[in-house]
């Protein structure tokens, strides 16, 4: 487990450095996977591999303060003499030319160890945690309650998906606007981390019991946040068939990457291990009901919009 160095000593050569150093530290210290250095979003990484971890390290204890030390994708390529006034480092990741510029070419390279995924703040060592996102989802929420609910989701049931490093802020979130949030989330682990840190209120693996909490908190009008052991691609049409429809209805899944991000239907809690072994083994099966169940939970957020829902895509690419 990596811990950022902390208090006045350095380890580096100047400040500008260390400070470089620690981000890149801290970036694990936080990480959703760090024993894989995938810091959160499905397999967003802060170094290709530990070689290159290490060698980051050494090289940014070694950097002189007129050095630039370029990154390529989570791998040191080089270290330039340039100015005092110059970025200490460079970093470049994920960069394919257009054409080839997919998930097949892309683990293609993946799996030669040329590239790695480095989603928005893990590559370039800017993540803080969930705390860093929770402005802006509060922000999002409350968007949505101000066009809808006379800027307050009192007494409404807001149902979503994903509890890890970035979506994990949508049951505090949620609560923030005062509304009542059911999160369902394959991985048990990712909700009790957000319980502990205090993002979330209560879990269960029981959908009866969740919505007999949400029930009770949208009656009450009492902000509170539940997280589900589950599987977005069997509890949403549960509900739908149930005709329990969510007043508000969003996703923040890893649905951007069908094969290392998003979980297929019937997977979750206690056989999310077999999934996991299904991606290994059978990559191209895994992607197919990866596809079908986004297909399916699309399909059933757009029934609850029927049925008045009011629903908004988060970006996470599952259209």
């Amino acid at each position: 487990m990596i811990k950022a160095d902390r208090g006045s000593n350095i380890s580096c050569k100047n400040w500008r450095t260390e400070a470089l150093l620690r981000m890149l530290q801290n970036n694990l210290e936080n990480a959703e996977k760090p024993d894989e250095l995938i810091i959160y979003g499905g397999t967003g990484k802060a170094a290709r591999n530990w070689e290159c971890y290490d060698k980051i390290v050494e090289s940014l204890k070694k950097l002189e303060e007129d050095e630039t030390l370029l990154i390529q994708s989570g791998k040191p390529a080089g270290v330039f003499k340039t100015t005092m006034n110059s970025p200490r480092v460079l970093i470049a990741n994920s960069n394919l030319v257009p054409f080839w510029s997919n998930w097949e070419h892309f683990h293609e390279l993946e799996k030669k160890g040329l590239i790695m995924y480095g989603q928005m703040t893990a590559g370039s060592w800017c993540y803080i945690g969930t705390q860093g996102i929770i402005q802006g989802t509060y922000e999002t929420f409350a968007a949505c309650a101000k066009k809808h609910f006379n800027s307050d989701l009192s007494g409404k049931f807001c149902l979503s998906g994903g509890m890890g490093g970035m979506s994990g802020a949508q049951p505090l979130a949620i609560k923030m606007n005062h509304g009542a949030a059911l999160i369902v989330e394959v991985d048990e682990k990712r909700i009790k981390r957000r319980i502990k840190a205090g993002f979330c209120d209560e879990m269960t693996d029981d959908l009866d019991e969740a919505l007999v909490i949400v029930k009770n908190a949208k009656d009450e009008k009492k902000p509170l946040s539940v997280g589900l052991i589950g599987n977005c691609a069997d509890v949403h049409p549960e509900l739908l068939k149930r005709n329990i429809i969510p007043d508000v209805v969003t996703d923040q899944t890893s649905a951007h990457d069908e094969l290392n991000g998003y979980v297929p239907k019937g997977f979750y809690g206690s056989n999310l291990k077999e999934a996991f072994q299904l991606r290994k083994n059978s990559p191209e099966e895994y992607i197919k009901k990866s596809m079908e169940s986004m297909a399916l939970h699309c399909k059933t957020i757009l029934k609850f919009v029927e049925k008045g829902s009011v629903a908004f895509d988060y970006g996470n690419n599952l259209r």
